[in-house]
């Protein structure tokens, strides 16, 4: 059994529009797993543990804190930059209240600039893992982990950055399944 032209013209398109479409489901996983990898926009990479080893060479890191427009909460860096040792294990913090009467999740988004220091700073543990969820009046501070990664030194971009800066936005999501019953009619305000 041969195809006519017209039924062949129609097989191509199929197969186009499906191998299309196959694509752009795939494109925000590959390009998540390509900023991740190559720390590509300030992506920043995960570790278990802190460094293997420690330079003399000390760093500063800045630490920025915004909001996504709409989410109700204040949200700011509990102190606006350090030094370390690059590959020293660094903690900060940042404070997080939710001024509203109703319960409130909400999830961060990070990048580092420099853009080219991005696969070098590597988160060990980050309130930003997680989505956080904060009762009416709710204040909390959360810590995030780090270090710089002593292979920064060998690049020929990122060696040059003097500082780094570490900026979160948080986003208002929707509240989890076992909030959402408890919040009442603020879970409804939560999610529209």
């Amino acid at each position: 059994m041969s195809l006519s032209a017209p039924q062949k013209t129609a097989a191509k398109a199929a197969g186009v529009v499906l191998v299309m479409g196959a694509l752009a489901w795939a494109a925000i996983p590959m390009y998540n797993w390509f900023c991740s990898v190559t720390g590509y926009g300030g992506t920043t990479r995960e570790a278990a543990t802190g460094a293997q080893s420690v330079l003399d060479k000390t760093i500063k890191i800045r630490f920025d804190a915004s909001l996504e427009r709409d989410m109700p909460w204040q949200f700011k860096p509990v102190q606006r930059e350090m030094e370390l040792r690059i590959g020293e294990t660094g903690l900060a913090f940042y404070e997080a209240y939710n001024p509203t009467d109703r319960v409130v999740a909400g999830t961060a988004s990070y990048n580092v600039a420099p853009f080219s220091a991005g696969s070098f700073f590597t988160k060990i543990d980050c309130f930003c893992f997680e989505q956080q969820v904060l009762q009416p009046g709710e204040r909390v501070t959360m810590p995030v982990t780090f270090y710089v990664d002593p292979e920064i030194v060998e690049d020929t971009e990122a060696k040059y950055a003097k500082a780094i800066t570490l900026s979160y936005t948080f986003h208002e999501t929707a509240l989890p399944e076992d909030y959402a019953g408890l919040a009442g009619t603020g879970a409804d305000a939560a999610t529209n």
